[in-house]
């Protein structure tokens, strides 16, 4: 077994490294010329997908209300809470004292919290938030990144 300080760049974490294929960190979709001379870095997930690490929190998305947007039941949410929430981000909001993810539309002076769902979900399960001077919708933060797993 070798130490995090032995292992080369792009090298898996916990696996012998001469058994560790030395392909580069990306994928073609298509077929890409295995000649081709890259250099292998590795991604530093925390660089790649956090702007502000001290507001950025993981949350795991529950039920399928946001489904139409990409996100499953299950996946794991990057939920950043220094950023300004605009029309169409992703959004966590606190409703009735729950935390719900659903995108923020803002219409004039019309603004609330839509789900993006399929029809197999019961409206009542997924229907609008709409804001009212006696309560006002309060953002917890906006979604930045979606993590799933294809493996299921």
């Amino acid at each position: 077994m070798s130490s995090l300080d032995t292992l080369r760049s792009g090298a898996a974490v916990g696996v012998d490294a001469s058994l560790t294929p030395t392909y580069g960190p990306t994928a073609s979709a298509g077929f890409g010329s295995p000649g081709t001379d890259s250099t292998v870095k590795r991604i530093d997930l925390n660089d790649a997908l956090i702007r502000h690490p001290q507001s950025t929190f993981a949350m795991r998305a529950a039920g399928t209300h946001m489904r139409d947007a990409g996100i499953d039941d299950g996946d794991v949410m990057l939920v950043d809470r220094t950023l300004t929430p605009m029309h169409g981000h992703v959004v966590v909001a606190v409703v009735d004292s729950e935390l719900v993810c659903r995108r923020l539309i803002k219409q004039g002076a019309v603004v609330k919290l839509q789900a993006a769902f399929s029809a197999d979900v019961p409206d009542s399960m997924a229907a609008d938030v709409v804001a009212t001077d006696g309560e006002p919708i309060e953002i917890w933060g906006v979604v930045t990144t979606v993590i799933k797993s294809l493996l299921g």
